[in-house]
């Protein structure tokens, strides 16, 4: 499925990610992950869910159904927060709790 390939690596280099990482956060080895990216494999449903899950995506738009949503263009600070979610996503929850007090920091200075 080519179309999801290409999907997987635009949206992955949107948020700086390479593959390794993508597939590490998924939970996946990284040939594994490889094989969906060059269109050898198709992940099943779970596996694509997860993956959406990090690039802070959806199903749809990976498969080529939303493009109407995905055409558009992000503003900086669309594609800033996109890319702030799927680095929240990679933490554990000690981790995220740091992060939101550094942030709440930020806001309150």
């Amino acid at each position: 499925m080519q179309v999801l390939g290409e999907q997987l690596r635009r949206r992955a280099r949107e948020l700086d990610l390479t593959d390794a990482e993508v597939a590490r956060r998924a939970g996946l080895s990284p040939r594994r992950y490889g094989n969906y990216v060059t269109g050898d494999r198709e992940p099943d449903l779970q596996t694509l869910v997860r993956i959406c899950k990090v690039l802070t995506t959806t199903p749809d738009q990976l498969l080529g159904f939303d493009d109407a949503k995905s055409a558009k263009k992000k503003s900086e600070r669309d594609r800033l927060i996109d890319k702030l979610l799927a680095a929240a996503n990679g933490l554990d929850d000690k981790q995220l709790k740091l992060a939101v007090r550094h942030l709440e920091v930020m806001v309150d200075s």
